[in-house]
């Protein structure tokens, strides 16, 4: 596909930085259809069965056009598409595809930040190949990708993570795009707010409510507005809206916990509707743990709440595993604490990495983790809404 780009404002750095966001399209079904090619141009999904109460992954794009995305259960995509292939999730090929790409990034560069099995961010900006032309070398890239692996991936190109995130959905799929230094600011103003990483559904209501719409509407509406209304956010708002972004690739990333969390457009006014809410989000965590690295093993559980007055509070307990039931009793416990409306509950787990890649005394690794499946059916009907 046909390199785009927009030549883009100037940064003020000492060293201009060239980032490139790897991203390959539709990871899972993309192996299975290379390792099937029956497949191609058939709806499919990768995921647990809807017999068994299974949840999608992800799907191809022909399975896209039916309104299947992941983590909707299997059997309502099934009634979107009576003819949808769904595939049981094989992590094991999946990880040797990421490890077969994540190889290719390293002949151009050490500077490398794996967001998950199919994503990662570079930094190229000492890499001498193609004369150090960023654009290039993602195409390379994506090449070497096509034709090793035998799947595609999209890229952006850009100054910062920020940008490079957002160019590289811009030409999906098979494709890439490129912000330039000389035009990011024109490129940013144009932007809208919920593309800003951080703002959800509730938080670009509450912008819209004050007629913020684009990044130049956050641009001129200040930094002490905007701190105003969304407190110490509205300041990374006003640096994001004028496409700043210091965040450096972190090669050393070690995570510390695992979690996903949801702001409600009504508050919850009990603990029923508290419970079921949190249920919810379990299908979401189970992704999320599906793609971190497998030599972490699990030390906790926790269920943070944020009461309607904004108050916080995070319930834990030790555990090698993600117990419904220990959630359940974790959220009773946490609303306990408050006893009033709740307009944001989080789950999640507290993860160390394991000493002995081979050790299985340290916690249960998290390849182990239960299948969706075994999930009540309450927690299939997942939101899938962004988070705020």
């Amino acid at each position: 596909m046909e390199q785009k780009s927009v030549a883009l404002g100037t940064q003020k750095q000492t060293r201009q930085r060239k980032i490139i966001h790897c991203d390959c399209d539709c990871f899972y079904a993309s192996i299975e259809m290379r390792d099937n090619p029956a497949l191609r141009g058939k709806p499919i999904a990768v995921g647990g069965s809807p017999e068994r109460r299974g949840v999608v992954a992800t799907c191809n794009y022909e399975a896209r056009k039916f309104g299947i995305h992941s983590a909707m259960a299997s059997a309502t995509a099934r009634r979107l598409c009576p003819d949808l292939i769904i595939i049981r999730t094989d992590m094991e090929k999946y990880r040797l595809a990421s490890s077969q790409i994540h190889a290719i990034f390293q002949r151009y560069t050490d500077l490398i930040e794996p967001l998950s099995l199919d994503e990662a961010y570079l930094d190229v900006s000492e890499c001498d190949e193609f004369r150090g032309s960023a654009i290039r070398i993602a195409e390379a890239i994506r090449n070497e990708v096509r034709e090793t692996v035998g799947i595609t991936i999209s890229a952006g190109i850009a100054p910062n993570k920020f940008l490079a995130k957002i160019a590289s959905d811009w030409n999906k799929p098979d494709g890439q795009f490129a912000v330039l230094p000389n035009e990011v600011e024109n490129f940013v103003a144009k932007l809208a707010v919920n593309k800003l990483h951080g703002v959800g559904k509730v938080t670009a209501a509450k912008m819209h409510k004050l007629n913020l719409k684009t990044c130049k509407d956050l641009q001129n509406f200040g930094a002490d507005a905007l701190t105003e209304h969304f407190g110490s956010f509205g300041e990374r708002l006003f640096q994001l809206s004028k496409g700043i972004d210091n965040r450096p690739v972190s090669t050393d990333r070690i995570r510390k916990s695992v979690s996903v969390e949801n702001t409600f457009d009504t508050d919850l006014p009990d603990i029923n509707s508290c419970r079921e809410a949190m249920l919810k989000l379990l299908p979401k965590l189970h992704k999320r743990l599906g793609r971190l690295d497998k030599e972490y093993s699990i030390k906790k559980q926790f269920v943070k709440l944020k009461f309607h007055d904004f108050v916080t509070t995070t319930v834990e307990m030790l555990s090698e595993d993600t117990d419904i039931n220990n959630y359940l009793a974790l959220c009773e416990q946490g609303f306990a604490r408050g006893e009033r409306p709740v307009r944001l509950i989080g789950v999640g787990v507290r993860v160390e990495p394991l000493i002995d890649s081979n050790a299985t005394t340290s916690g249960n690794q998290l390849s182990l983790l239960p299948e969706l499946s075994e999930l009540p059916e309450q927690a299939k009907r997942t939101e899938h809404e962004k988070n705020s």
